[in-house]
């Protein structure tokens, strides 16, 4: 256990590393303060240069909150001056978890608020507990919601993103799923079993191919359309710098002829 409460786990594989990072705070709701931040982000930092690593699954404690926000007590005596280093912290984990070279899946199981849902939108798979709620607060308690609340229209709609940002409500996982703010929803009991499930799904994949595929859909998001779609060409002719595409594809012709 680090001194910010983020509890690092490393499993290796045949086909590579896999990383849990835990928000270890339940009995705070696993609200994340600068300590945590920045453990959070130094973890990210080191699992980026890691050749091995494959798959990060972002975690929180216990069964109430997956992460409840940011904690109020660090933010209540804020003035515009120190507000910056806090909301610029924030962020720099943000980013990191969307520049991260591999993918990184939340696993959210209760309360996913403000800077948890940020956190969480800035992952590339969201699947939670029929038990999770999702909410951005911020302006029930006189603040905007900021930073990768920005990302929100770009999951769910620009009209939908309003509803949450400008009311502060909180929704249900059934609401979270049909919305798409979350890919994939199953019971408590069921939730590790499908984050296993997805974590094998990308070791079954080329692990070039899915670093590649994550910088393609990194720019997805942030480049015009035909510019993004360029980008893929260089990237698609890249992917053939290695063995991976043609002994992958010789093993799927051998495994068909054999059927």
């Amino acid at each position: 256990m680090s001194p910010g409460y983020l509890q690092i786990d490393r499993e290796e594989r045949p086909q590579g590393s896999i990383y849990r990072l835990t928000v270890a705070r339940p009995e705070r709701l696993n609200v994340v303060d600068s300590t945590i931040l920045n453990d959070l982000k130094s973890a990210l930092a080191q699992i980026a240069a890691e050749e091995r690593a494959r798959v990060v699954v972002l975690c929180g404690a216990g069964t109430k909150a997956w992460i409840a926000g940011a904690d109020i007590h660090d933010m209540v005596n804020l003035d515009p001056q120190s507000a910056v280093d806090f909301i610029q912290r924030l962020h720099r984990v943000c980013a990191a978890i969307r520049e991260l070279p591999v993918p990184v899946l939340a696993r959210i199981d209760g309360y996913c608020l403000g800077a948890g849902l940020e956190l969480a939108a800035s992952c590339d798979l969201r699947v939670a507990s029929t038990d999770s709620h999702f909410g951005m607060p911020e302006v029930q308690l006189g603040i905007p919601s900021v930073i990768e609340a920005a990302l929100l229209p770009r999951l769910i709609g620009a009209g939908r993103a309003r509803d949450l940002v400008l009311t502060g409500r909180v929704l249900s996982a059934d609401e979270a799923l049909s919305w798409g703010l979350i890919e994939a929803l199953v019971p408590r009991a069921g939730l590790d079993a499908l984050v296993e499930e997805r974590v094998g799904q990308i070791l079954s994949a080329g692990p070039r191919a899915i670093r590649q595929q994550k910088i393609l859909c990194h720019q997805w998001e942030e480049l015009p359309l035909a510019e993004a779609i360029e980008e893929s060409i260089t990237v698609f002719c890249s992917a053939f710098e290695s063995d991976e595409p043609r002994t992958r594809m010789e093993q799927f012709l051998r495994k068909r002829k054999r059927s």
